[in-house]
């Protein structure tokens, strides 16, 4: 996940964004409702999605944000990832489709929110073909200069599997 801040993003790490990372095994395996999926093909982390409770905070997001996603009731999907050269075969529909079915399961979430930072290639298309934009935060510099962010929903399922695993098989 490091290599995506530094490599993908630009940035590097950022205490106040990236906490979690450095802490996985306390955010994300010893709380019942996070889940941190990682695919791994050939030995090598190729993907991760991972889950979290709480919406946006404010600042730096705007406070109608935080005022919609309230922490309890709002699973976050986060640190959604493939790598380049793994990408447009599947493995992120399938992530983000298990991890929805995580939260559809998970007691007391009404929600799945999620940003995203539409510098990064595919990004912002692959969001919008699965979720519902909520607010597009480019024209506000809500993280500074080079980061251009829009805020989504994914609509939970009423019962059954999530419509973004739909007709998803990735490639080998």
């Amino acid at each position: 996940m490091l290599d995506t801040f530094y490599n993908e993003f630009g940035y590097g790490y950022v205490p106040q964004w990236h906490r979690d990372v450095m802490d996985i095994e306390g955010t994300y395996l010893d709380d019942p409702r996070h889940l941190l999926l990682v695919a791994v093909h050939g030995g090598e982390v190729v993907a991760t999605t991972g889950v979290r409770s709480g919406g946006p905070v404010h600042p730096p997001h705007p406070r109608h944000l935080a005022e919609r996603y309230p922490a309890y009731s709002t699973a976050q999907l986060v640190r959604v990832y493939v790598r380049p050269d793994h990408r447009r075969r599947g493995l992120a529909r399938v992530l983000v489709g298990a991890a929805c079915d995580f939260v559809a399961d998970t007691p007391g979430y009404e929600r799945v929110y999620l940003h995203t930072n539409t510098n990064v290639e595919g990004a912002e298309a692959f969001w919008r073909s699965v979720s519902e934009e909520v607010f597009d935060a480019r024209g506000t510099g809500e993280h500074g200069p080079g980061v251009s962010t829009v805020h989504f929903e994914i609509p939970l399922p009423v019962s059954g599997r999530t419509a973004v695993t739909a007709g998803a098989v990735p490639s080998r």
